[in-house]
C-alpha cells in the first residue's frame, strides 16, 4: 500500500481511494470544521479527495472552503440567487446563526486583534488569557455596580466563542500553577469576519458607544428606554 488513501494496482494504475473515505469526511464536514492539526490523517484525506467532496456538496447547494495555508476546512452555504435571478430558491441547510451584541463585540475585537498580531510578524498562534479577554471587551460595555456579574456576562460570551469555533481553550502547561484559563484564537475566523464585516460593525459600534456617553441622537420610532 502506497499511503493511506490508494494502493497500486497491478499493472501501477492507481486505484481509487474507497467510498467509506469519502463518507467519513462528508460526515465530519457536515458536523464542523475540519483542522489539519486536529486531524492530520482526515486532513490527508481531504486533499486528496477535495475534488469528489466538491462535488458532492453542491447537490446540497453547499461550497468547500478550504485554506490549505492556514490549516481548515468547513462547508458554507452557497449565495442565494439575486432577485432577478429565476433560479430555484433552495433550503439552507447550514443555519445562520444570529448572534447577540457582546459576541458580535467579542468576534469583531478578536479580529482586529488577530490583524494586528499577524502585522508583527511574531508567532503564527495569537493566545490570551481569560484576564486579557474581559479587558478587551470590558471598555465597550456599560458600567455597572456588580463588577464580578459584569465578568460572568463577559465569560458567557468567551464561552459562546468557544462554542462556535473561533476561540480554544488550551489545558494548562505540565506542572503549572492554577492560573486563569488560556485561549487561542482559531485562525478560520478570518474567513468569517471579513473587512467589510468589520467596518459595518465598526458603524455600529460607534453609535453604541456614542448612547453609552449620551451623545446619540434618538432613533426615529423608539421611546426612551
Amino acid at each position: 500500500m502506497e499511503d493511506d488513501f490508494s494502493m497500486a494496482m497491478p499493472d501501477g494504475a492507481p486505484m481509487v481511494a474507497p467510498a467509506a473515505d469519502l463518507s467519513v469526511l462528508l460526515i465530519g464536514l457536515l458536523k464542523g470544521v475540519l483542522y489539519r492539526d486536529g486531524d492530520p490523517r482526515q486532513w490527508a484525506a481531504l486533499l486528496n479527495l477535495q475534488a469528489r467532496v466538491r462535488d458532492y456538496v453542491a447537490v446540497l447547494n453547499l461550497d468547500l472552503v478550504l485554506d490549505e495555508a492556514e490549516g481548515y476546512a468547513f462547508l458554507k452555504s452557497r449565495p442565494e440567487p439575486a432577485d432577478d435571478d429565476p433560479s430555484p430558491r433552495l433550503p439552507r441547510l447550514v443555519a445562520r446563526r444570529p448572534l447577540s451584541f457582546p459576541v458580535s463585540l467579542l468576534l469583531a475585537l478578536l479580529r482586529k486583534k488577530l490583524a494586528e498580531f499577524d502585522a508583527s510578524g511574531g508567532d503564527t498562534r495569537l493566545v490570551l488569557s481569560r484576564d486579557e479577554l474581559v479587558e478587551l471587551v470590558r471598555v465597550f460595555l456599560p458600567d455597572g455596580s456588580n463588577e464580578a456579574k459584569l465578568i460572568d456576562q463577559i465569560e458567557i460570551s468567551i464561552n459562546k466563542v468557544v462554542e462556535l469555533g473561533f476561540l480554544r481553550k488550551l489545558k494548562p502547561a505540565l506542572g503549572a500553577a492554577t492560573g486563569p484559563a488560556s485561549y487561542e484564537v482559531r485562525r478560520i475566523l478570518k474567513a468569517f469576519v471579513d473587512a467589510q464585516w468589520l467596518a459595518e460593525f465598526d458603524a455600529r459600534l460607534a453609535v453604541y458607544r456614542a448612547q453609552l456617553m449620551g451623545e446619540a441622537p434618538a432613533v426615529e420610532g423608539q421611546g426612551d428606554e
